[in-house]
């Protein structure tokens, strides 16, 4: 997340702090730094009298504005660079050891290194799209107690027990939540949508080529697990991992 490069970010003490959809979080109290002086996290007051410590870079400081940042899509976009740039480094790496520039010893170690990260990342990310589901039967059900809300509210004024002004005030808010709340959700599918993405990307099987001859004695009934058969039109440029289509079932909500 960027933030002002403005090193005087204690002007900031006392703004109040929003997050991307402009609902209230709290107001900045203070700052942590690290030694060398650099800012490292800000101390909020919640809108509940609760106090939390968030890091600099959740934040986006503008001017007065102080923008509380989405963890589930600093993160998203975290496991869809790096789970792809890992899985195209290992593919290189194939490359390397089929043309001959690196050891079969020193390719296995890498790989299998590459792979451990490759193992961590998927899990973190299966972890994310469970908090981001979670996240979505919240924005479910706040959206449709925003709903029964406005119906209530165009009841009551219907039958002259709220006053215009009163009404006008009431709808502006609950329209204004009800937007940002679907807004929020609409970001929270799309994340989803992403990380699954990759995800199925990574499962896809990788198609059997033709193996002529082994220009590397390898035993090759580990080749499912260290991807070291010798191929022949072995491509010169970086392979592109498995894109994936992901189609959502039109009918569930939240989905």
């Amino acid at each position: 997340m960027s933030t002002n490069p403005n090193p005087n970010l204690f002007l900031s003490i006392g703004k109040p702090v929003k997050d991307e959809y402009g609902r209230p979080v709290g107001k900045i109290v203070s700052f942590a730094l690290t030694i060398n002086g650099k800012f490292d996290s800000a101390f909020i007051e919640l809108s509940d009298g609760k106090f939390s410590k968030q890091p600099i870079e959740q934040l986006t400081f503008n001017g007065a504005d102080v923008t509380y940042n989405s963890k589930i899509k600093s993160q998203t976009n975290m496991f869809c660079d790096q789970i792809p740039f890992i899985w195209r480094k290992d593919q290189a790496l194939k490359d390397l050891v089929e043309k001959r520039k690196i050891a079969p010893d020193l390719y296995n170690e890498l790989h299998n290194n590459f792979d451990n990260v490759l193992t961590q990342l998927k899990k973190d990310a299966q972890v994310l799209q469970e908090d981001i589901t979670q996240s979505m039967v919240r924005c479910n059900d706040e959206a449709r107690a925003l709903s029964y809300g406005l119906l209530h509210l165009e009841l009551e004024h219907e039958v002259g027990r709220i006053n215009d002004d009163s009404y006008k005030q009431a709808f502006a808010v609950l329209q204004e939540s009800l937007r940002r709340v679907t807004a929020e959700r609409t970001d929270l599918e799309q994340s989803k949508t992403r990380i699954a993405n990759v995800l199925l990307g990574d499962k896809l099987p990788i198609p059997e080529k033709i193996i002529e001859k082994a220009a590397i004695p390898i035993d090759t009934t580990q080749k499912s697990k260290v991807f070291a058969e010798v191929v022949t039109n072995t491509p010169q440029e970086l392979p592109e991992p498995p894109v994936v289509v992901y189609v959502k079932e039109i009918g569930k909500a939240g989905i």
